[in-house]
């Protein structure tokens, strides 16, 4: 398995060993763009592997706060109280970086910039930019992912589609 990400299309593919897509999921990655440096807010490029799966078993729209679950559920009337902020629910695929230097050690390290793909409230809206840096994604899709996806999976995300 492997996932690939556009920042330009908005979508997250799976693909099989032998490289044929199986599924394509629409996300938001951020609203700043690509970048790698620690606290710009960009979403990192580059090879990455799905370091650790957090969230196995937790409802669908658990609320995540430093990686755990808080007990809370995000409703329609959660998420209208508070739609600035940065909800990650349902499942965390924490990504690492692989090429050093460029995502992985120093100020450009992807795990300890905290970079998932993560499920999103229902009513953000997907196919635009609009994280603070990770990878959002329905929740009925993160969670789908989540089980298809073993610890390991290699994660390529691409600024641009190669032509």
């Amino acid at each position: 398995m492997k996932l690939r990400v556009s920042i330009e299309r908005q979508t997250l593919m799976l693909f099989n060993d032998a490289g044929r897509l199986l599924r394509r999921y629409p996300v938001s990655t951020a609203a700043l763009g690509a970048g790698e440096v620690r606290g710009s807010y960009q979403t990192p490029r580059g090879r990455h592997i799905v370091r650790a799966k957090i969230g196995a078993g937790v409802p669908a729209g658990a609320v995540f706060k430093a990686r755990r679950w808080t007990g809370e559920i995000c409703t329609a009337e959660a998420y209208a109280a508070q739609p600035e902020r940065d909800w990650i629910l349902s499942r965390i695929l924490w990504l690492s970086g692989c090429e050093v230097g460029r995502n992985r050690l120093g100020q450009v390290d992807t795990m300890r910039r905290y970079i998932y793909l993560h499920g999103t409230p229902d009513q953000i809206e997907l196919g635009r930019p609009s994280s603070h840096g990770c990878v959002r994604m329905r929740n009925s899709d993160i969670i789908e992912l989540f089980d298809l996806v073993p610890c390991g999976t290699e994660v390529e995300i691409v600024e641009h589609e190669p032509v």
